[in-house]
Order: structure tokens, then sequence, then C-alpha cells
């Protein structure tokens, strides 16, 4: 039975997702969900390398 909602979307492919450079620890990370409307002033990969910007 179906509920109206049409198909439902696949998810992009992991490989796919864009990347940065975390400036403090130096590591990759990717695109993330919860970053959708705010990648582009995305500059840290975790609350800590953010928070220790501060000190580098």
């Amino acid at each position: 039975m179906s509920r109206g909602k049409g198909p439902v979307p696949s998810r992009p492919d992991k490989a796919n997702l864009p990347s940065k450079i975390c400036p403090v620890c130096r590591r990759p990370f990717s695109w993330r969900k919860k970053w959708e409307r705010d990648w582009g002033n995305v500059r840290y990969c975790s609350d800590f390398c953010r928070e220790k910007k501060e000190s580098v």
C-alpha cells in the first residue's frame, strides 16, 4: 500500500560527496547532511577543532 509520497530518493554515493581539509588537524572531512545549507562556510571538521583554532 502506497502512502502517496512517491518513490524514495536514493542516497548520494559516499565516494562522490564533497570534502575539505580541516585547517587545524589537516585531516579531510566530508559533507554532512546537517551542513547542507551552510557547506560554503564550514571550515572545521569538529567542535574540538573549531575551539582549538584559537591556540594554533
